[in-house]
This record gives structure tokens, C-alpha cells and sequence, in this order.
């Protein structure tokens, strides 16, 4: 494939709107001009018999042209002519078909990266804020990949005390670590339709967080990575469940046909749109982006309903009761209404003999048998003189006792990005992207109850299940991240201890309860956390004679290969070559399965052996 590849970067080379002045390929030029149909474009692609067979197809003896196709293999990245493709392609990992990705079926596994891995010839003062490792397996190559992983390493928190955890009870809270697509498949075994709510903070793919890094990881990829974990997700969730997915402008679009296409446009709920900043960015090149989105989608709309918001003392406030009535607090409320109805335009005589008729263009929202009888029962007010215009005495024991919620969710209501950092940093950790502990009590409070259950398997910092824990909910956090055990994992010790950060004193909490920490028992993914560590050749060597020797590669790769082209892979750059060993890694085998249990090869202790059993009940 690179050398046909090759072969059409010739061919183009004769129109020099296809190349800078540097030499480099300008894919977005080649493909406006095969969108455009360009003349001078199909005359170069017919004149070579190759190109020509495969771009074009004869119909009714006319040839024409597969622009499709061609924009596809044109915006193949693997096919880049840099020195990692090439010995790429060597050993058989290239370009395998010409399917958009986003309508393959394919699956994402992803690795992030945040901890400041090294790059080549970096040093500790000059880190690369992250790296971003990814594969994308196609449907035929996904075989044990999503089956129920082994759980290790499992500890039960208590009163800020530890002790190991050798069953899983229904009740408990769990902390995964471990790649959420395939803790998702894991959960799905036992929490099937379970789940009332999921909260995802995903990565927004803008390059600020760790989809940036990679340039192969692009607009369609992420799309899959969110759809392979949406469609798990989905099927967590409770009938009468719903998931909230904050998201920015970026991909806000395009997540909410992918969600619309997951979750059923019909169970679309609504945009939420949250102020997340206090100020605008005065070096802002366009518009200063001051809110982010969540989406939020029912698992049936038709069985879903929010909570009101509690009621706020300024609301209740308004209430008063200057005429002592037993009923108690009232605030008075207008009689008229725009409604035009035979028989609402009476008149009617205060108690001082002053009559009053609807002003123009209104009526008297009750009919005159209504407001006779409401008069009866002492529900209209004329003023404490008896001489102002009628109106309705509203009982505050009458109304909802809470508030419907709006779409606008303002930083005085909800926090803002500040007010998340705050907190964070009051735990005395440092975590770049948290989100306010009031944003998520607000959304637990309109789509939860006591004791429902919560998953967030973008956990992070682990903001949504601190919040959860002192809202008196059940929750499942997912983080792959070695953070969630001196970040997450600290953060709701502290938690149990009774912290008084964030909704703390709002919601009463002083603490309590308990929670379960557990790993996905690593198999491949050993050598993954081994690569994320190397920092020179003689390691990468030795992790990939190691890898080899354990024969859990990729089945498409022959290990002569490799031995055959060492020079050039030598001669690639250290992060150049760490891709090429994540990409040799069979990814069905990264954590070990549930039906291997029992073989001793993977070493899994007894009290792992029986968590594993109890939390699948079997």
C-alpha cells in the first residue's frame, strides 16, 4: 500500500498547487479538488494506468471517478512517508481497507498518558505536557478484548481505615482502575440496566487535553472511542435512567448526532448550558469561550423525569402573612389573564364598595362561580385598606415544593472552573480540569434519589463520587490513570474521614460510609505501563525481547521481521518506537480474562480469586 501511495504522491508532484514550497503534501488542496471534480485532477490521475483502475469505473463505457475512495486513501495518515510509517509498513501493520471509520464498527483502545512522559532527547525540565497512545481494531479483530476481566488488589475503605476486600457486597461503592471500555464490558455482567444515572466528563478532543497529542487520533476516531463506550453505557443504564455528558463547542455538534443515533433522538432531554468562567480571556484570538455544554438524553424519555430543585429561602422569603391567615404564609398573585372566555369580564366590589373591572385587553382568570367561591374562602386580597384591585392569595404550603429547572445554568448557582480549582487544591492535590462539587450536586439532585446508583467511568479527580458519597447515592467511578489511587482514591478517604470542602456544610456531611478500590488484573497492559516508563533505547529493547518471548502480539506481525529491519527501527525516534510496540501488543490480551481465572500462568492470589467470584456471583 505505501508503494502505491507512493506512486500517487508522483503522479501529483506534476500539479504544483499539491505541495508547498517546502515539499510538503497539502492533503486538504487534494481533496477540494477531487470534491470539485478539477479537471487538471482527473486528467493526472487517467494518465497512469494504476490510478486510473483504481479511481475510476467504466459504466456504459464512461469512466467515472470514485471521488470517495480517493479522498479516503488521500486522508489516510498511516500512509505518511516518515521514517516510523515506513518501517511500519515493513512488518505488516499499515493501512488495512478503505472504510470511513466512523461507519466500520471499529473499537478504540485508548491509552492517556498525563503524567509528563519523555520524549527522545527531553529532559526533566522540558517535558511534553502529555502523550496519547491509541489503537483502533476492527470488529473481525476484537475476539477476548471485551470479555469480564479478573479484578485484583481490591481494598475496602472504612473510617479512613484499609483492610483487604475478599468479596464484593451489592451495596458497596467501587473504584475501578483500568481502561474504561473494557471495565464497562466487565460492569455490564453484573450492573446491567442498574444504573440511574451516568455523569462523563470525557476528553474533549480540542488539543488542550490528551487526544491533541496524537495526530493520528482525529475528529472520526474520537467519535468511535465515545461510541464504543456510549453503547456499553447505555445498556447500564436503569429504564427509567439517564446520562449527562459535559462537552464543549468543539465536538458538541457532532456528539449530540452521535448521542441522538446511541440513545434515540426521541430521548433527547435537553443542552445544558453552564457558565463556566467569572471573566473573559482578554487574549482570546476570536470570542471568549466562557460555558461548556452537557448533554443529557433518558434511557426512555417516556418513563424519565427530573426533580425539582429545592426551593430557596430568597423564594420563600416572598411569602408573607400580614392578614394572619391560619393557612399560613401567602404572596398575592394576579386575578387577570389574557385568556378571552364568554363570562370573565364581571365586575367586582371590594369590601369598601370600590368595583374594579379587568383592565383593557384582559379578563379575570376565574369564572364567576370560581372567584366566588375563592372569595368564600378568603383566597382574594384587596389590600390592607380594602381599596386596591383584586388579587389571589397564593399559599406557599400550596405550591411545588421545589423549582423546575432551566436549561442556563449560571456559576453563582452551579461553580465555575475557579471555584472547582479551589476545592481541589484545598484537598492538597493538584488535578488541571476538575469540575465544581455544585455542579454535580445539582445533577444528582434532579436525576437521582437516596441510594440510587451513580457511574462516572471518566472519573478524574473524582469529583462525582465525592459528591455522591455525601449525597447519601451509590456509585461506580472508572479511572486507568495511576492518579485515582493518590488523587481519586485519597480524595474520597478524606471524604469518609467527614471533609468539610466543597457541598459539605450545604448538604450536612460529616463524614462515613465506605468504599471498595480494585484493579482489572493487567496482562498486556503491563507492558504498556512498562513502555510509558522507558526513557532510552536499551529499555525499549528490552521490553520488546520480552514482549516477543511472551507470544501475546499482535497475530499480524512475524517476529523475523523485526530482527530483520532492527537497524531502522533503531533508527527511530524513542517515542517513534514506543508506538510501534503499543501497536505490536495483541489488545485482546491487555487484562486477563474471567475464564482464565484459574490458570496459574497469570499468578491471580486467592483473595483476588474469590473477589473475582463474588462480585460476578459466581
Amino acid at each position: 500500500m505505501q508503494k502505491f501511495f507512493d506512486k500517487l504522491l508522483n503522479v501529483l508532484r506534476h500539479d504544483e498547487r499539491f505541495f508547498s514550497r517546502d515539499g510538503n503534501f497539502l492533503r486538504n488542496k487534494v481533496r477540494e479538488a477531487a470534491v470539485s471534480m478539477d479537471e487538471r485532477l482527473l486528467t493526472l490521475l487517467l494518465s497512469d494506468d494504476e490510478l486510473s483502475k483504481r479511481f475510476f469505473v467504466d459504466a456504459a463505457g464512461v469512466k467515472v471517478f470514485n471521488g470517495f475512495l480517493f479522498s479516503d486513501v488521500v486522508s489516510n495518515q498511516e500512509l505518511l512517508p516518515d521514517s516510523f510509517t515506513r518501517f511500519k509498513n515493513k512488518i505488516a501493520l499499515g493501512f488495512n481497507n478503505g472504510d470511513f471509520l466512523s461507519a466500520s464498527g471499529c473499537v478504540v483502545v485508548d491509552f492517556p498518558y498525563k503524567d509528563c512522559v519523555l520524549e527522545g532527547d527531553q529532559t526533566d525540565a522540558h517535558k511534553r505536557d502529555e502523550l496519547f497512545y491509541s489503537a483502533t481494531l476492527a470488529t473481525d479483530d476484537v475476539d477476548r478484548l471485551l470479555n469480564p476481566k479478573v479484578l485484583v488488589n481490591a481494598v475496602r475503605y472504612s473510617n479512613d481505615a484499609a483492610q483487604v476486600a475478599n468479596d464484593f457486597k451489592p451495596d458497596d461503592n467501587l473504584i475501578i482502575k483500568g481502561n474504561n471500555l473494557l471495565a464497562l464490558a466487565s460492569l455490564e455482567k453484573v450492573f446491567r440496566a442498574q444504573v440511574k444515572l451516568i455523569y462523563i466528563d470525557p476528553p474533549y478532543n480540542t488539543g488542550n487535553d490528551s487526544f491533541g497529542y496524537n495526530d493520528r487520533f482525529n475528529h472520526a476516531t474520537w467519535l468511535t472511542f465515545m461510541k464504543n463506550r456510549l453503547d456499553l453505557a447505555r445498556k447500564l443504564l436503569k429504564p427509567d435512567g439517564s446520562i449527562w455528558i459535559s462537552i464543549d463547542d468543539d465536538e458538541q455538534a457532532y456528539l449530540k448526532v452521535l448521542a441522538d443515533e446511541i440513545f434515540g433522538r426521541d430521548n433527547f432531554v435537553c443542552n445544558v448550558v453552564w457558565e463556566k468562567k467569572y471573566s473573559p480571556q482578554n487574549d482570546a484570538t476570536w470570542l471568549s469561550d466562557s460555558h461548556d455544554f452537557i448533554l443529557v438524553y433518558a434511557k426512555d424519555k417516556i418513563r424519565w423525569r427530573p426533580n425539582l430543585l429545592p426551593r430557596t429561602e430568597e423564594m420563600n422569603a416572598r411569602y408573607s402573612n400580614p392578614d394572619n391567615d391560619p393557612r399560613g404564609a401567602w404572596m398575592p398573585s394576579d386575578l387577570t389573564s389574557k385568556t378571552q372566555a364568554a363570562g370573565h369580564s364581571y365586575c367586582i366590589e371590594s369590601p369598601t364598595g370600590k368595583k374594579f373591572y379587568p383592565t383593557p385587553g384582559r379578563q379575570w382568570a376565574p369564572a364567576y362561580e370560581t372567584f366566588l367561591q375563592w372569595s368564600k374562602e378568603n383566597r382574594i386580597w384587596f389590600g390592607t385598606s380594602g381599596n386596591r384591585a383584586p388579587m389571589l392569595k397564593k399559599f406557599l404550603s400550596e405550591v411545588k415544593q421545589g423549582l423546575v429547572c432551566t436549561t442556563i445554568w449560571k456559576r453563582n448557582d452551579v461553580g465555575d472552573n475557579m471555584e472547582a480549582k479551589r476545592e481541589i487544591l484545598a484537598l492538597n492535590v493538584d488535578f488541571e480540569t476538575p469540575k465544581p462539587e455544585r455542579l454535580l450536586e445539582r445533577i444528582l439532585t434532579l436525576a437521582t434519589g437516596a441510594g440510587d446508583l451513580v457511574l462516572d467511568y471518566h472519573l478524574g479527580s473524582g469529583t462525582t463520587a465525592a459528591v455522591a458519597h455525601k449525597m447519601g447515592r451509590r456509585y461506580i467511578g472508572v479511572e486507568q490513570m495511576d492518579y485515582v489511587e493518590t488523587v481519586t482514591a485519597a480524595r474520597l478517604r478524606k471524604v469518609i474521614a467527614g471533609e468539610q470542602g466543597g457541598i459539605s456544610e450545604r448538604v450536612g456531611w460529616t463524614g462515613g460510609g465506605s468504599f471498595v478500590y480494585c484493579e482489572l488484573a493487567k496482562q498486556n497492559q503491563t507492558f504498556v505501563d512498562e513502555l510509558e516508563a522507558a526513557r532510552d533505547f536499551e529499555a525499549i529493547a528490552d521490553i520488546c525481547g520480552r514482549m516477543i518471548a511472551t507470544g501475546f502480539i499482535s497475530h499480524k506481525v512475524d517476529p523475523a521481521q523485526i530482527d530483520k529491519h532492527w537497524s531502522d527501527f533503531e533508527a527511530l525516534t524513542l517515542a517513534e518506537q514506543k508506538r510501534f510496540l503499543m501497536m505490536l501488543l495483541d489488545m485482546n490480551l491487555l487484562y486477563v480474562n474471567l475464564c482464565d481465572l484459574e490458570d496459574t500462568e497469570f499468578g491471580i492470589d486467592d483473595a483476588a480469586k474469590s473477589f473475582t467470584r463474588s462480585f460476578y456471583r459466581s
